[in-house]
């Protein structure tokens, strides 16, 4: 998802609540802040020589122990408010893919990805994922689609690649 189409999700729903699924059936503490927003860029270069660049926009989310009482979650409407007031201090990338920065006691720090949203009732749920890691030079280091790879490792001696 898009910067842009996560801020007009919230502006469309701005009266639900507005929760994080981490995981499946898992979800971020109603105690949870809006505590940093990232502008990222990532210049890359992968294990084949492939350069790469891409630009992100990172949302942390951070549960308060301080608050682990409370039951209502934030408000579309005031993570909106949120995220314009970062924007008018520091403007954030609109075209790019927003992600989230989550971690809690049971659960690795991790970026986020948004595999998909639904709204139920007064909830607006964001549904997160994580991403795999993988080899973006497949064809450079001789490592075959993930169906039909053999339990080599991507960068050998000789072979091409690192």
């Amino acid at each position: 998802m898009k910067t842009n189409e996560f801020l007009a999700l919230l502006k469309e729903h701005a009266n639900k609540s507005l929760l994080f699924e981490y995981t499946s059936g898992q979800f971020v503490g109603a105690n949870y802040h809006i505590t940093e927003i990232k502008n990222i860029t990532v210049d890359s270069v992968d294990c084949g020589a492939g350069t790469d660049f891409w630009k992100e926009t990172v949302i942390q989310l951070w549960e308060s122990p301080d608050e682990q009482e409370t039951l209502e979650f934030m408000s579309a409407h005031k993570a909106l408010g949120i995220l314009n007031k970062v924007d008018r201090i520091k403007p954030m990338e609109k075209e790019v893919e927003v992600k989230f920065e989550y971690s809690n006691a049971t659960f690795h720090t991790a970026q986020l990805f948004v595999n998909d949203f639904t709204v139920n009732g007064n909830k607006l749920i964001m549904k997160l994922a994580i991403e795999k890691t993988d080899c973006k030079a497949r064809e450079t280091c001789g490592i075959q689609a993930p169906a039909e790879a053999k339990e080599e490792a991507c960068c050998t001696p000789g072979g091409g690649c690192c």
